[in-house]
């Protein structure tokens, strides 16, 4: 597509304010070209015959009464981190009536009307943010999807900032994926062998981005994506789907289905965990499919730091480092590993830039 043709069709999308849950209301049955992405030529597990690849499922139900049990824990976290760069857990202590809540106030807020959503629709930077693909004017296709952003550390919303749909769920869910969050960083600074508050004490859970993700049913799912290859840039990530499924990780070169279970939350490796780290956990790459049947609702929290540390240096941790294992990266900021980040548009992996 030309350039100029490609830039009018992105702007005709992004002035309607509906996103493509507007575009499924107009009842389409072809996808605009602003979708289309290649075929990726990375093979499915099922394509292999491989029926063995089961991403970890963690019991966190008896580790603060049974220090044994978070032994155990401790060394599956650890192993997961290590292989995967991905695990679910469950008895994680957030109810399942708050988890459910959560995933009705995401619907509530995509599936109300129009001309009320329409007012949170914005590229600007704001506490809440609703739009469809934040880096639509990229190179990149466009991915079959709608996007809430919710900071809820740096810009610390007022209620009034928040949609009266989901505002008190948001607070409330938030609030708990914090605390948990807290938790699965203990047990990440036990599994690198450090104390058991590093990864806080160095302010890895300063901050926390609320994103909620809605996929509508595609008419061709098979010509775009839910969202594209990429890993995330935090520290961790704790997402919770409906079990529609389509979340996919990429695992020894090939793709593996990560199916929703009941009342589990997963967890993610990010990339600053990855730099951290000097390679140890693993910020593994990741995918949404689009699907035709029904649509995918999901909310993903990215624990990373507050703005008031972003002055902060990080690198490699120095208690990992031996002249064995040297450091494999350079330290940055945040600030300037998300400027170089924004440049990337998901060809090269950002951690590449700051490799030694």
């Amino acid at each position: 597509m030309e350039d100029s043709k490609r830039v009018e069709e992105l702007k005709a999308f992004d002035d309607t304010k509906l996103g493509v849950k507007g575009l499924v209301d107009e009842g389409i049955t072809k996808i605009p070209s602003i979708f289309h992405h290649p075929l990726d030529n990375i093979k499915r597990v099922s394509e292999s015959g491989h029926k063995d690849y089961t991403i970890p499922i963690i019991d966190l139900g008896r580790i603060h009464e049974d220090s044994g049990e978070r032994k155990r824990v401790v060394e599956r976290v650890k192993e997961a981190s290590e292989t995967w760069g991905f695990f679910q857990i469950v008895n994680h202590g957030i109810p399942v009536s708050t988890l459910e809540e959560m995933l009705d106030g995401v619907v509530r807020f995509f599936e109300q009307d129009s001309e009320v959503k329409k007012e949170f629709y914005t590229r600007d930077k704001k506490p809440f943010i609703f739009n469809s693909n934040f880096n639509l004017y990229s190179n990149a296709p466009a991915n079959w999807k709608d996007t809430f952003i919710c900071d809820r550390t740096t810009n610390l919303p007022t209620l009034g900032d928040l949609p009266s749909v989901c505002r008190d769920i948001l607070v409330e869910y938030t609030d708990e994926v914090s605390k948990l969050g807290s938790l699965l960083f203990e047990l990440l600074s036990e599994g690198l062998g450090l104390d058991r508050t590093y990864l806080a004490d160095i302010g890895c859970n300063g901050g926390l981005y609320a994103v909620g993700h809605y996929y509508p049913p595609c008419p061709e799912p098979e010509l775009t994506m839910g969202i594209t290859k990429h890993a995330d840039v935090d520290f961790i990530t704790v997402l919770l789907q409906n079990q529609i499924g389509g979340l996919q990780v990429l695992h020894q070169d090939m793709w593996i289905d990560l199916p929703p279970l009941p009342e589990a939350l997963v967890v993610n490796i990010g990339d600053f965990l990855q730099l951290l780290s000097n390679d140890k956990f693993k910020s593994a790459q990741h995918r949404v499919l689009a699907n035709r049947v029904s649509p995918r609702v999901s909310i993903a929290c990215f624990l990373t730091t507050s703005s008031h540390s972003n002055a902060r240096i990080y690198g490699p941790i120095k208690e990992l480092l031996s002249e064995e294992n040297p450091a494999k990266y350079r330290e940055f900021s945040v600030p300037e590993f998300l400027a170089h980040y924004s440049k990337c548009a998901n060809q090269i992996p950002p951690l590449m830039h700051f490799r030694i």
